[in-house]
């Protein structure tokens, strides 16, 4: 039996991580570590309130969401625990290629970083939003707002743990977004309030136009692990394979059972969630998972692997 492991993506705005902050000093050292690199304090990257200016709030959210994950990934590597495949959504996807060995640390924190700069849409520019969809079967073909104008499939969650309903993103123009939620059923299309960025759409062009330079200018390598894409069904086995992920991240769809799929291909019969990107109890996952946000997850995470009688061997990438 072996072990995967699953990288959400999201920028939240509460911190967290804080009790793994002040448990392992292996985090506290890799937290100075992404402050060196990024230019920010750690009290930034770990608690501090966000940036006001959007493009400044998304890249520091990012900075703390992908920090947090790769603290939680090194303190289960002093404990023996490696992963035998691996994956993510949206920046989960990048985090995950960098603890493949596809790229270096120091590169994708530079990166996430270097994203404050870019330009923000003119003050007329429509608002934009994104919204929870809930389909009310779990394998519908279609979402509430296909064929709508300002509305765009964004992320594909799933079936919910019981069965019923698949749980869809879309993002698009906010007023687009409004309607469609009070013409629909209650509680089948919910906006999600301080959400103003238009993620995994084509109103995320400039920004992937803006980065495409510096993503073309990374090293990239073959991963080292087996590496599950959110943006189709596939093992990314390149450099190239890893690069495209990056350069289309942001304007195209993303799929957590894409994801899921291919790390239940690879024989992964335990996924641990690093962080509290992907909600917990809530998504339908083909192989038991843990949710690693605190200490005690830590422990729970070590207890489970050994009741299931998980190979630990997983592999051996250099941070």
């Amino acid at each position: 039996m072996t072990l995967g492991y699953l990288f959400g993506g999201g920028v939240g705005t509460e911190p967290h991580g804080l009790e793994l902050y002040h448990e392992y000093p292996v985090v506290r050292s890799w937290y100075q570590q992404v402050a060196d690199w990024t230019g920010l304090t750690v009290s930034q990257v770990l608690e501090d309130d966000l940036p006001a200016a959007q493009e400044e709030r998304q890249s520091v959210g990012t900075v703390r969401e992908a920090a947090l994950a790769i603290g939680v990934h090194d303190v289960l590597a002093q404990f023996g625990l490696r992963p035998a495949a691996i994956g993510g959504l949206s920046l989960g996807a990048m985090t995950a290629s960098t603890l493949a060995g596809a790229l270096s640390r120091q590169e994708l924190f530079e990166m996430l970083a270097g994203a404050r700069d870019t330009p923000e849409l003119p003050a007329d520019a429509p608002a934009q939003g994104i919204a929870l969809a809930f389909a009310q079967t779990a394998d519908g073909p279609g979402h509430p707002g296909e064929g709508r104008t300002g509305i765009h499939l964004a992320g594909d969650f799933g079936p919910t743990a019981d069965g019923k309903q698949r749980i869809l993103m879309l993002a698009g123009h906010a007023e687009a977004l409004t309607a469609l939620a009070a013409e629909a059923p209650p509680g089948t299309v919910v906006p999600l309030p301080g959400r103003t960025i238009a993620v995994h759409s084509p109103l995320r062009r400039h920004f992937r136009d803006f980065m495409a330079p510096r993503v073309d200018a990374m090293a990239f390598s073959a991963p080292q692990l087996p590496l599950y894409s959110c943006l189709e069904r596939k093992k990314l086995s390149s450099a190239d394979d890893v690069r495209d992920l990056f350069q289309r991240n942001s304007t195209d769809p993303i799929s957590l059972v894409d994801v899921y799929t291919g790390m239940k291909s690879e024989g992964v019969e335990l996924g641990l969630v690093m962080g509290p990107s992907i909600p917990e109890g809530i998504l339908a996952f083909p192989f038991p998972v843990v949710h690693i946000e605190k200490p005690e997850h830590v422990q729970q995470a070590l207890s489970t692997a050994y009741d299931l009688g998980i190979d630990l061997t997983g592999g051996q990438v250099s941070p």
